[in-house]
């Protein structure tokens, strides 16, 4: 969290100085339990924040599920029972399609440096306050996890490997481009995944990061992990009630959005560096082969995506909007085909 105190302290500063000495404090809640290591990192931004506001604004982080359900904070936050959320977007996926396609736009994008920079740079941001406001919240800034590893039992060097693939997935957008791509995907809770891969129920599973398939043990089972994932990157909003932003001064305001930019990239940051730590760890034991798919085919992955994003974008009005934008930013960054 040092760089994101260092980078902000111009901001900080226009704080310091303020002729407005009122002070705000707030409740957020996570969709982290206590004790992951995401929890840990958000609760780090929240006490930064105080600190780069010389106390004007605190923030009190509660883990998932302390006063309301996971899916249940953006109606809390309109509500009042909390003032904000650090939160997967696709949880409210079931008021409008549109959330969960801007959420995790399967095959999008191959490092979290892409999604910040459509995000802060690229309509992202003004797009999910198009979302959120209607509901009285305010978008401050994303973060994200990371991209997924993949984790497989058989070599897997591109699209092509994917036809007839036994595999994990969540149901959804991640099952349907899967699907699309030639696999044939099942719905398992996370709790049968090491055993329906160890008596080869499935040969390859959507799951989490590398780290995390590390410390699990999936790579004893499934020794062709790929690295970095080609697929899935949740989108992590940092959202507030819209009446209780707007109260904000404006240098407030200011250095809340740099604190997230900020903190995002040191949660990118900390989890790449175990998710390296545990590449080597694997490579080292001479038993495990991790693959890296070449940008062509993260490329020709996308393309089949797009396919499943216009089904989900004919669902609403909203989800419409998103897959104009982001599929135009994508294709003025040369993201969008493998052409």
């Amino acid at each position: 969290m040092k760089r994101l105190i260092i980078t902000t302290t111009a901001l900080a500063a226009l704080a310091a100085g303020a002729a407005s000495a009122q002070d705000f404090s707030f409740r957020f809640q996570s969709s982290d339990p206590a004790g992951n290591p995401n929890f840990m990192l958000q609760t780090g931004w929240a006490e930064s924040v105080s600190e780069l506001t010389d106390g004007r604004v605190e923030i009190e982080l509660l883990p998932v599920e302390s006063l309301v359900a996971h899916n249940e904070t953006q109606d809390a936050i309109a509500a009042g029972i909390l003032d904000g959320h650090i939160t997967d977007t696709s949880y409210f996926s079931g008021k409008d399609p549109a959330f969960g396609l801007i959420a995790n736009p399967v095959g999008a994008w191959s490092a979290p440096g892409e999604m910040f920079a459509f995000m802060n740079e690229g309509g992202g941001a003004e797009l999910m306050n198009e979302l959120l406001e209607p509901y009285g919240l305010h978008f401050i800034g994303a973060t994200t996890p990371g991209l997924e590893a993949f984790v497989s039992s058989v070599p897997l060097e591109g699209v092509d490997d994917l036809q007839g693939l036994k595999m994990r997935a969540p149901e959804g957008l991640v099952q349907q481009v899967f699907a699309a791509a030639g696999a044939a995907p099942v719905n398992l809770p996370g709790s049968e995944v090491f055993t329906s891969l160890d008596k080869g129920v499935i040969d390859a599973a959507d799951y989490t990061v590398f780290s995390t398939n590390q410390a699990q043990g999936l790579h004893d089972v499934a020794p062709h992990p790929v690295y970095p994932g080609f697929h899935s990157m949740p989108l992590v909003e940092v959202s507030m009630n819209l009446e209780k932003w707007n109260a904000l001064p404006e240098d407030l305001q200011q250095i809340l959005e740099q604190s997230v930019q900020d903190f995002a990239q040191s949660q990118v940051d900390a989890l790449a560096e175990a998710d390296m730590a545990a590449v080597e760890e694997a490579r080292a034991g001479g038993e495990i082969t991790v693959h890296d798919w070449p940008a062509e085919e993260r490329a020709r992955f996308r393309s089949i995506a797009t396919g499943e994003w216009e089904k989900v974008a004919e669902r609403s009005d909203n989800a419409q909007r998103v897959y104009d934008v982001l599929t135009t930013y994508l294709d003025e960054a040369g993201l969008l085909s493998a052409d």
